[in-house]
């Protein structure tokens, strides 16, 4: 499988900044128990194939990047990369595949394999399930 680098600036890489942002509408998901609940109407960053969100802080124990496939094929992972454990993800356009911010470009598969660079573990893959217009994650 041929791997496609994100484009990213030098200075993004070195500095370990993520192409997916936080959230526009930021009350679009909330934290309880071990699930993240996201309301899809409010979140229209994942309303296309190869969209995403980074989810982080409101109690939430971890960073959570959350990614759309193909139709209706949500993924989400531990937003953190194997390799030095810091850096962040960000989905690859055209891609089924999320890659670390860093000079490393590590690549892993929507189901978290290893398939580029030095992050040769798998990432963190947590279940994700549709519940009408709103995603359930359970990190627990």
């Amino acid at each position: 499988m041929a791997v496609k680098i994100l484009k990213r600036s030098f200075f993004q890489r070195m500095l370990g900044i993520p192409a997916t942002g936080m959230p526009l509408k930021p009350g679009c998901w909330v934290f309880s128990g071990k699930e993240i609940t996201i309301d899809l109407d409010k979140a229209p960053e994942l309303a296309a194939p190869g969209g995403a969100l980074r989810l982080e802080g409101a109690g939430l124990p971890v960073r959570v990047l959350v990614v759309r496939g193909e139709g209706d094929a949500f993924h989400a992972f531990r937003n953190r990369c194997t390799h030095l454990g810091r850096r962040r993800l960000d989905p690859v356009p055209g891609t089924a595949t999320v890659q670390c911010c860093s000079v490393n470009t590590s690549t892993f598969t929507l189901e978290g394999k290893s398939i580029h660079g030095p992050g040769k573990n798998p990432l963190t893959v947590y279940p994700v399930e549709k519940k009408g217009n709103s995603l359930v994650v359970k990190i627990g």
